[in-house]
């Protein structure tokens, strides 16, 4: 009876630490997705800080001003701009 009662206790105390452990896991595994969330959430934050920026960057104003003082490109004058039409005389 009494090594029974050893095994059993053996058997509980083999339970209680698997019980001790898995908890002690889910803690770690939870913990790492909180982070892993917050990086996300940042991630998120940042790109949508790298759109508007491209978007800036990239306005049809900014890139005319640039066109004109940076490399001298002008309009061309209306005498000079000649329109071609497809080969096979459709409209585009």
């Amino acid at each position: 009876m009494i090594r029974l009662n050893l095994v059993l206790l053996g058997i509980v105390v083999a339970c209680a630490l698997g019980v001790v452990t898995s908890q002690h896991k889910a803690r770690q595994l939870y913990a790492e997705l909180q982070h892993a969330e917050e990086q996300a959430k940042n991630m998120n934050t940042e790109y949508g800080q790298l759109q508007l920026e491209q978007s800036t960057w990239s306005m049809h104003a900014r890139i005319e001003k640039i066109a004109s003082e940076r490399l001298q490109m002008k309009v061309p004058e209306p005498s000079r701009i000649h329109v071609l039409l497809p080969a096979d005389g459709t409209n585009p």
